[in-house]
């Protein structure tokens, strides 16, 4: 009978196994810590394979610091904990697929992974800048619990302890690398082949990240490194330069990732007309660009439409109407006189041209040799749709150029400075803070709402996943919902923050993140509602996108330690493990421990039904079959195999005697062969 395997995954043993794949050749076994035989790779047999590698004391190009080893180990350990559902704390908890979660992002990632490993479209994350006042995690588990007491600091519900980063501290740059290090190793991991990550900094660290992100996403894989103007006029600030600007860098899961091109401006749009009188909206620019000809230095040459072949004026000249040469070659091949694609068809099967080639390459390089001639041209290529132009200026006279056409426009190139006219500045985000709280901000420093905007309008998709694990006041979170509102997208946001204590009205930032999700959604949908009274007869409503959420805890498993070493259990607590489930745990706690081994989303809808007195979830539809009752016998079994789920669950405690226990798979077997029944 199939157990459902407690924990997240052990990082090293998948790494083997993606080299398994690979180079099965070098992978061997070896008896582990347990005397128990384990799969490992044999580094001199990879080496034969790899060829000359850098070790040992040989040089190399590399960025490491004290830690590095401990940080990099960190991410691939398991962790033995899990999501506990806050009912009370959500909001449209049966039907929103948002998150947010309560806990350290660094479980929280781990855990995700299960389910969400290159699902991700789009991860912005706003870590703490090292500052010296910033409170992060002290990540180095190796030092003892008496360690950790004999030194100043916090402590969390989990005994995991928060420190100030002072530049006093030796480690000052060290601790900091270590903490962002392990986190972006599993946020790799989330990103889906299509998706990119942007990380807000200033310039304390933003040197070592971009360090870190081009050993960890690859340098290859940089987009950019964005200059938001964060503040519209400088600071009074003692230490030299006053500081009106933070970065935002950029990292795609794919070396060949772009962002999306911004809506053209008005002003942009204002320098396009039609001065020759043709009747389309069109710019003049470089006749080399985009395929419209070749040039040679600053000598423009023609481009023949099907061979390739470019014709350069004499030397020290350009092309011009009467120019010796310039006829005879329009003559040879005049492609103004094409008059549509057949007949381009025709010319290019002389010169050995396929249908394909002629359809996507030619796209002919058009000549005209007066204005008359450009209008009719430029006609034919609007009603074609295909073709662009380059004309002569001066009346016929002049030299050569390239119409540009507002309709083929793609939009405006993402640059790498954002100034706040476009995107927001901080004290425009805490007045929004301030508007949503009633007069008085929870929270000091808040990310602009049209910053992030921004970020999704590049970088996401109306239908993706959108992740925040440093999420503070949940800036994200209201963009998302505010897109989505826009372009009736279905975006769905994962946003996780530690439930670090503040003072004020609210005892945790948790709770200011939570509390400003739904007054978000409140007034989007009194927005929405406002429009929706304005309608013209005959009109669709606007459609209310998702603004709920599902608040999950992260907590230790919901099942006692099983992982306790014989020396480590008294005979007396045997006893205490013929029921394995802690005390205060529900069902519903249960079930979400299960469902990221099975690969099924916390977002999951969830359905509650009565089969043979036992309360049974169904999740997904008929993903999953899954009862947590005690006294479970063959009945209820029988009537979820009836049900046919892809999978079943069943507490090995629950089963209400050795007769059920039997016939569990078997009765799987007889009504749902497809079925994988397990237990937990």
């Amino acid at each position: 009978m199939e157990k459902i395997e407690l924990g997240t995954p052990d990082g090293a043993v998948e790494n083997i196994e993606k080299i398994a794949e690979l180079f099965p050749q070098v992978v061997t076994e070896v008896e582990n810590t347990d005397g128990e035989l384990a799969r490992a790779v044999d580094f001199d047999a990879l080496r034969d394979l790899l060829g000359d590698v850098a070790e040992g004391q040989r040089e190399r190009y590399q960025f490491t610091w004290p830690g590095k080893r401990e940080a990099k180990a960190e991410a691939r350990r398991p962790i033995y904990k899990t999501m506990i559902p806050e009912l009370a704390k959500s909001n449209n908890w049966g039907t929103t697929e948002n998150l947010y979660i309560e806990g350290d992002n660094l479980d929280a990632l781990k855990i995700l992974k299960e389910t969400y490993a290159g699902k991700v479209k789009l991860i912005y994350i706003d870590p703490p800048y090292n500052t010296g006042h910033d409170f992060v995690y002290d990540d180095d588990f190796a030092k003892t619990r008496g360690e950790y007491d004999a030194e100043s600091g916090d402590f969390d519900e989990e005994g995991g302890r928060l420190v100030a980063n002072t530049e006093g501290n030796g480690r000052f740059h060290s601790d900091w690398c270590s903490m962002i290090y392990p986190r972006l190793l599993l946020a790799r991991d989330l990103l889906a082949a299509d998706g990119a990550i942007f990380i807000s900094i200033d310039d304390n660290e933003s040197s070592n990240l971009r360090k870190i992100c081009d050993e960890v996403f690859g340098a290859a894989c940089f987009v950019g490194d964005v200059i938001w103007q964060k503040t519209y006029s400088p600071r009074n600030d003692s230490k030299g330069i006053p500081t009106v600007a933070e970065h935002l860098l950029c990292y795609g899961k794919s070396s060949g990732w772009v962002p999306k091109r911004l809506p053209r401006t008005e002003s942009m749009n204002a320098g396009y007309g039609s001065p020759d009188g043709d009747g389309l909206l069109w710019a003049s620019g470089d006749p080399a660009a985009a395929g419209g000809a070749s040039h040679q230095g600053m000598v423009y040459g023609i481009q023949h439409p099907f061979t390739g072949e470019v014709f350069y004026p004499p030397m020290g000249s350009h092309w011009r109407v009467g120019q010796p040469g310039l006829l005879s070659i329009l003559n040879e091949w005049a492609p103004y006189e094409l008059r549509d694609i057949d007949d381009a068809q025709r010319r290019a099967e002389v010169c050995g041209i396929g249908e394909g080639e002629v359809r996507e390459g030619v796209k002919a390089v058009m000549l005209a040799v007066s204005f008359d001639e450009a209008r009719t041209i430029a006609q034919r290529r609007y009603d074609a749709g295909s073709w662009p132009l380059l004309y002569f200026t001066g009346g016929g006279t002049g030299g050569m150029r390239r119409k540009r056409y507002l309709d083929e426009s793609q939009g405006r190139v993402v640059d790498n400075l954002w100034l706040h006219e476009e995107v927001g500045h901080t004290d425009e985000a805490k007045k929004q803070l301030k508007a949503l709280f009633d007069g008085s901000a929870p929270f000091d420093t808040p990310k602009p709402v049209r910053l992030m905007r921004r970020i999704l309008d590049i970088a996401s998709s109306k239908d993706c996943t959108v992740l925040d694990f440093f999420s503070g006041s949940a800036s994200m979170a209201q963009a998302v919902m505010e897109k989505n509102a826009e372009d009736s997208g279905s975006r769905r946001f994962v946003l996780v923050q530690i439930p670090e204590m503040t003072t004020g009205q609210f005892s945790t930032l948790t709770e200011i993140g939570e509390e400003r999700i739904r007054r978000a959604g409140a007034k989007i949908a009194a927005g929405i509602d406002e429009s929706n009274k304005q309608l013209e007869l005959g009109a669709e409503p606007k459609p209310y996108p998702d603004l709920g959420f599902r608040v999950l805890r992260i907590d230790s498993s919901n099942f006692k330690d099983f992982y306790l070493t014989p020396g480590e259990t008294a005979q007396e607590s045997l006893f205490d493990f013929a029921d394995n489930v802690k005390e205060g745990r529900s069902d519903l706690d249960l079930l979400f421990e299960v469902l990221p081994k099975l690969g099924i989303p916390y977002s999951a809808k969830i359905e509650e039904r009565v089969l043979a007195d036992k309360k049974v979830f169904f999740v997904d539809g008929d993903k999953l079959a899954a009862c947590f009752d005690a006294n479970v016998g063959s009945d209820t079994i029988e009537e979820m195999a009836k049900a046919k789920p892809w999978y079943a669950v069943i507490r090995d405690s629950s089963m209400a005697d050795d007769a059920t226990h039997a016939n569990y798979e078997e009765l799987f077997r007889t009504y749902s062969p497809d079925t994988v029944p397990q237990v937990i």
